[in-house]
């Protein structure tokens, strides 16, 4: 067994925001390696939002986007608490989910919601399927099940709108 040190818990918490004792027990489980552990704990965070994915979610913030003063973009996102609305974690969320939708113009949020006449495939132009624009290998639905691990509450993107002049 490798032996875990406390700068690589630190190191995973940094990386993942997980508890000191999550982080330490992956690390145990992965002995020792590093990107193993992640997967561990991403795979236990997806499996917690499932759970909490019937809170109710009253809270949340509107977050708002311009770029080049051509596109303009708002987005409500909700959690459960406004202590979470607060945090780092849920203000970059919704900042990246704003920045998205700015740079892809989804259709809808769900596959369901997209209007049959549409160019590409459905999930191409439904939001939460949609690939990362930071991170190609993950969806924006990946980045709201990461939040949700991370904060421990059930978190969701309510609507959005997006502006473009001339369009």
């Amino acid at each position: 067994m490798a032996e875990i040190t406390t700068a690589d818990v630190k190191r995973l918490r940094e990386e993942t925001n997980a508890g000191v004792m999550d982080a330490k027990r992956a690390l145990e489980e992965a002995d020792g390696n590093f990107d193993k552990a992640k997967g561990i704990l991403r795979e236990r965070g997806i499996a917690a939002a499932a759970k909490r994915s019937d809170r109710a979610t009253n809270q949340g913030v509107v977050e708002t986007y311009s770029h080049g003063g051509r596109v303009g973009v708002i987005v409500e996102i909700q959690c459960e608490t406004d202590f979470v609305a607060r945090t780092e974690t849920f203000r970059t969320l919704a900042h990246d989910i704003a920045m998205q939708i700015a740079a892809m113009n989804p259709l809808g949020l769900t596959v369901d919601d997209v209007p049959a006449e549409h160019n590409g495939t459905v999930e191409e132009n439904a939001l939460l399927t949609q690939a990362f624009i930071k991170d190609g290998a993950r969806t924006i639905q990946d980045l709201v099940s990461d939040a949700v691990a991370a904060t421990g509450e059930n978190i969701r993107v309510a609507r959005f709108a997006r502006f473009e002049l001339g369009a």
